[in-house]
């Protein structure tokens, strides 16, 4: 992918490391000269500019970009980036860093931005993740929250343990994406046979996590 990041401080630096490592095209765009340091990232194609005017990433060739991730320190910054890059550019995917977690509300369609990234949230969500077990941990959402990655790790006395995946009566609009067991990532068939302390990933609307706790849950009846 060609990948666009606005903000080239710790956080862009960061993101666009990463990025490279994986064989991905990066481009940091950066409106301060002195944080423009083409040999902390020497992968990385720079630009210097306001990546809030149109006439700027037009030069950038944003349009060219499969993804743009505003990444700045400045919340306003990054909702102006993020509708420019969707509404003129038609940038397939914007990811956008929230600054101040009380701005977090702003960032939906109506910016631009498809994913939003808090760490406040990202944190708590892996403190979360790392102590419950059998609660609905919600990792990221996507679109306004139409749909959500969360994350459940099945109890040791779940009815469903040891039975086949295609035995789960899984809500509607829920898909199994991975199970994590122990050191490894399983691809989830219908024929794979669950295990107590499995940590299940899903990617589900928000309307039904209820009912995906329920469903998961000790006390539901299951198959004899």
């Amino acid at each position: 992918m060609r990948v666009a990041i606005v903000g080239a401080g710790a956080v862009g630096r960061s993101i666009a490391g990463e990025l490279l490592g994986n064989g991905h095209t990066v481009m940091l765009i950066e409106k301060d000269p002195r944080k423009v340091r083409t040999r902390a990232v020497p992968g990385a194609e720079w630009v210097q500019a306001d990546a809030c005017e149109v006439s700027s990433l037009e030069e950038a060739q944003l349009a060219t970009c499969d993804v743009v991730v505003a990444a700045t320190g400045d919340d306003k910054a990054n909702l102006v980036v993020s509708l420019l890059a969707k509404t003129e550019f038609a940038v397939d995917r914007v990811v956008a860093r929230v600054k101040d977690p009380r701005n977090e509300w702003l960032y939906t369609e109506a910016w631009g931005v498809d994913v939003a990234v808090s760490t406040p949230r990202v944190l708590a969500a892996l403190v979360e993740e790392a102590v419950t077990v059998g609660d609905v941990v919600r990792l990221m959402s996507f679109r306004k929250g139409a749909a959500n990655l969360v994350e459940i790790t099945l109890a040791e006395d779940t009815p469903w343990v040891g039975k086949p995946l295609r035995e789960v009566p899984l809500p509607r609009e829920t898909v199994l994406t991975a199970i994590l067991r122990g050191e490894r990532v399983i691809t989830p068939t219908p024929d794979e046979p669950l295990e107590a302390g499995d940590e299940l990933l899903f990617v589900t609307h928000a309307d039904v996590e209820e009912q995906l706790k329920t469903v998961l849950s000790p006390d539901v009846t299951g198959p004899a």
